[in-house]
């Protein structure tokens, strides 16, 4: 099983996508926005957030790419704002220790 970081560094999505996501990044909210994607309060330290961001992601691209009426262009962005959001937080906790 990959860690964390392999699992991050192995994501590749498209770039309207990433870039959509990185416009989000400045008005994230951990609290409000990290609790609605996934539906748990209080919210998960980074690492067990990624994860959880992870399976919903991949679920997500999955739609995506059978074209499925039930995806929605915008959740995905939330989710990927979020991904980015706490894999940058996890990367600042990993440098104070």
């Amino acid at each position: 099983m990959l860690d964390i970081q392999s699992r991050l560094a192995r994501l590749q999505r498209t770039k309207i996508l990433i870039n959509a996501a990185r416009f989000g990044l400045d008005d994230y909210t951990r609290g409000t926005h990290l609790s609605r994607i996934l539906k748990n309060d209080p919210a998960p330290k980074p690492g067990p957030a990624i994860m959880q961001l992870l399976e919903i992601e991949y679920g997500l691209n999955e739609e995506r790419l059978q074209k499925r009426s039930t995806y929605f262009v915008a959740r995905h962005v939330d989710v990927m704002i979020a991904l980015m959001a706490e894999a940058q937080a996890l990367q600042a906790s990993q440098r104070v220790r």
